[in-house]
């Protein structure tokens, strides 16, 4: 059976999303239409190329809150360290 030759329902790789959790939504979207086969091999190699620049975007967010999170002790600005409490595990 032919596969259906639909359109990931994305924008261009290129484009920027409004918000790291935006960029979370679509990427499970394309992950998921990847997924169900529907798309024909161009759609998915857009599709692909689109997750990967999302990735791209995602990576570089979280880069950015990790340098802006310090902690002030003994009066200098360092990175916050954060183990795992053992009573969660």
């Amino acid at each position: 059976m032919p596969r259906k030759q639909t359109e990931p329902s994305q924008t261009a790789p290129t484009d920027l999303p409004a918000s790291f959790e935006s960029a979370m939504t679509e990427l499970q979207q394309l992950v998921e239409q990847m997924e169900s086969g529907s798309l024909a091999l161009e759609a998915s190699v857009a599709a692909y190329q689109r997750g990967a620049a999302l990735i791209r975007y995602c990576s570089g967010q979280l880069e950015q809150v990790e340098q802006q999170v310090r902690v002030l002790e003994n009066g200098m600005l360092r990175p916050l360290n954060i183990s795992p409490r053992e009573d969660l595990e």
